[in-house]
């Protein structure tokens, strides 16, 4: 969160500014940059330091990013969004967020 905080804080000022299309592009552009470059390297740090990570995911993660995206994909894809759009990706992501946190 704290390398993306100057990421975060522009894409807010351009929504408030009426700038949607570019705050979505900062947005899913920053989620690609931590899918691309983050993740492999935390795998391969993960060995040297004695925690290895495998990327070795269970179902229901799978089926929530996959959900995840195509709902963001469906909503982006006519260009224009609102507020209430925003309202239902926080409330798509508290239901993942508070279903992986109860699950064994």
């Amino acid at each position: 969160m704290i390398g993306n905080a100057a990421e975060n804080s522009a894409a807010i000022r351009f929504a408030y500014r009426d700038r949607m299309d570019l705050a979505l592009n900062i947005v899913t552009q920053a989620s690609v940059q931590i899918a691309l470059f983050v993740t492999p390297v935390l795998v391969l740090l993960s060995f040297p330091l004695g925690h290895p990570l495998d990327l070795v995911f269970s179902t229901f993660e799978i089926m929530s990013v996959v959900l995840a995206v195509a709902i963001v994909a469906y909503l982006v894809l006519n260009g224009e969004t609102n507020w209430f759009e925003g309202v239902q990706l926080l409330a798509l992501y508290t239901l993942i967020a508070v279903a992986i946190y109860f699950l064994p």
